[in-house]
């Protein structure tokens, strides 16, 4: 894998990983009883993207470092996964 590739993949983990780590901790303003005027209430009340930035960078790093162990070291790919083929 070269580097362009492995930054490649990187990237689309992390971004992946963003998603799945902005829900945590999200309290909104209407369940801190704190709704600013010209906001929705289901706005967040703190949204700590510096800490769900760093969250998101160390878990898309553990997944990227498992994703290139079994792919590079273990040299297992998609093609190693078994086809089913239905009413064979």
């Amino acid at each position: 894998m070269g580097i362009i590739s492995a930054l490649a993949i990187y990237f689309i983990i992390w971004w992946t990983t963003l998603f799945v780590v902005l829900p945590f901790g999200h309290r909104s303003q209407l369940e801190s009883e704190e709704v600013i005027l010209g906001t929705t209430s289901s706005a967040p009340a703190e949204h700590r993207m510096g800490r769900k930035l760093i969250v998101t960078t160390i878990l898309a790093t553990v997944v990227f470092a498992c994703f290139y162990v079994v792919t590079q070291v273990y040299g297992l790919g998609p093609d190693d996964l078994p086809h089913f083929i239905p009413g064979t």
